[in-house]
């Protein structure tokens, strides 16, 4: 079963049980993915799926802090509950160590030796760590290990 069909019956169990605010938030998934599927005319993956997820887990992080900043904790509990729904489809997140092994090895299959390969290393490790690791913390780490 794909990501895609796994929302769709999540979407169907929560129209079943009554559950209002998870069959909404499971819809604006589906809607983030249909929009996409349209806009480009193809068919999303199971990658492609999550990547959209992982735009729309950032979106809300964002609100969240400006929403505390706002000081709307209503509206923070809203966008936290959303934020709860979408990490549930993503897959397990890498440890630390597993991160620093894929730089590692990011680093030596592309004979990186300075800030300037930061592209070629980045671009390994997004595509061993997709969905799985926080890419702004990947590349500060890449950042990190380069410059040293």
């Amino acid at each position: 079963m794909t990501l895609k069909e796994r929302i769709q019956e999540d979407m169907k169990s929560a129209m079943r049980s009554g559950e209002k605010d998870r069959l909404a938030n499971i819809r604006l998934i589906l809607s983030a993915v249909k929009q996409r599927e349209v806009d480009e005319r193809i068919v999303l993956d199971d990658v492609q799926v999550l990547s959209v997820i992982e735009k729309m887990i950032k979106q809300r992080k964002e609100s969240i802090v400006q929403f505390e900043a706002g000081n709307r904790p209503d509206l923070v509990a809203k966008e936290a509950a959303e934020l709860v729904l979408l990490q549930a489809y993503m897959p397990e997140q890498l440890g630390e160590t597993e991160i620093d092994a894929l730089i590692t090895e990011a680093i030596s299959a592309t004979g990186a030796a300075s800030i300037k390969d930061m592209g070629k290393v980045m671009a390994q490790v997004k595509a061993a760590a997709a969905g799985r690791a926080d890419m702004g913390l990947v590349s500060a780490r890449i950042k990190a290990r380069l410059s040293a």
